[in-house]
């Protein structure tokens, strides 16, 4: 699906070597047992998995685009389980696997519109009825290189206000808090965080953390 491989050769290349930086707040996850299912969608190199393995949760499974990031992942931490997505936003899990699914720093991502609700109503899918869906991303900054970049993109293709090509070459998303809440509408949110983080090139930019449960 365009908007969610397209990018591919980009994270398999520069992508591959960052750091990825949003924090796991594990308050959101009090009551959750530690034997939960729980997927990371895109996972990257697994940094997610490894903290919540190091807190005693079990069963883990991480999925990304990337073999070389998976790969990554896979030295990093070989006892976690990783797997490369073949035709993202599907999944291989079965209806109602799992009880919390990880999304940080994904949307951003996933410029397209339409490829950002597949994504959402694939993830509903797996999850339980009334399992939990974390999400982290990035809000619509207002400052002048942002605002300048945004605008820019927007005028030479015709991408929604808050879409931009990184220097080195990721198209992302910077998203109105509006954006995200509808994306979510089928879900119940029960918690909204804003908070500040270092992007992967090292920018200081405003996210917002959802915990959403499925109905």
């Amino acid at each position: 699906m365009k908007g969610l491989g397209s990018q591919i050769a980009y994270w398999d290349g520069v992508g591959a070597t960052k750091t990825f930086t949003h924090p796991l707040s594990l308050d959101r996850l009090a009551g959750v047992s530690a034997d939960a299912r729980i997927l990371d969608y895109g996972c990257g190199y697994g940094r997610l998995m490894a903290e919540l393995s190091d807190h005693g949760f079990s069963d883990l499974s991480g999925v990304d685009l990337s073999p070389t990031l998976v790969e990554r992942g896979r030295r990093l931490r070989p006892d976690l389980s990783f797997a490369v997505l073949e035709s993202p936003p599907d999944l291989m899990y079965a209806s109602a696997s799992f009880d919390v699914v990880l999304l940080f720093a994904v949307l951003t991502c996933v410029p397209e519109e339409a490829a950002q609700r597949a994504l959402i109503a694939e993830l509903g899918r797996v999850l339980v009825p009334g399992g939990l869906l974390y999400v982290s991303d990035l809000l619509l900054q207002d400052d002048e290189r942002n605002r300048g970049r945004y605008a820019a993109h927007a005028r030479q293709f015709g991408a929604p206000y808050g879409v931009f090509a990184t220097d080195d070459g990721a198209v992302c998303r910077h998203h109105d808090i509006a954006e995200l809440r509808g994306l979510l509408s089928d879900f119940d949110t029960v918690d909204e965080r804003r908070i500040e983080v270092a992007t992967m090139n090292g920018h200081r930019s405003r996210a917002v953390q959802l915990l959403a449960r499925k109905a």
